[in-house]
């Protein structure tokens, strides 16, 4: 880690010298938990977006079982007028 200089008071981090404002955690155990609290979110934001999309369907289906009854009522009001 020739390009690397240790971050004062914190063991795990490092300076890239050859990029400026770069901080490496080199930490390898840390770095593998915030990549699956990551994949945790994403698959969470599937899931509600799948919750989302199953409401909005069952919202769709109720409104159109609620006109096809309006319009059966409608056409029994016609019969019972004649």
């Amino acid at each position: 880690m020739d390009n690397y200089e240790r971050v004062e008071g914190e063991p795990d981090l490092a300076k890239d010298s050859n990029v400026p404002g770069v901080v490496i955690n080199r930490n390898r155990s840390a770095y593998e938990k915030a990549v699956r609290r990551a994949e945790n979110v994403k698959e969470k934001q599937r899931e509600e977006e799948e919750q989302r999309d199953t409401i909005r369907n069952a919202t769709r289906e109720i409104n159109t079982l609620k006109s096809e009854i309006h319009e059966i009522k409608s056409l029994l009001q016609q019969l019972v007028d004649k």
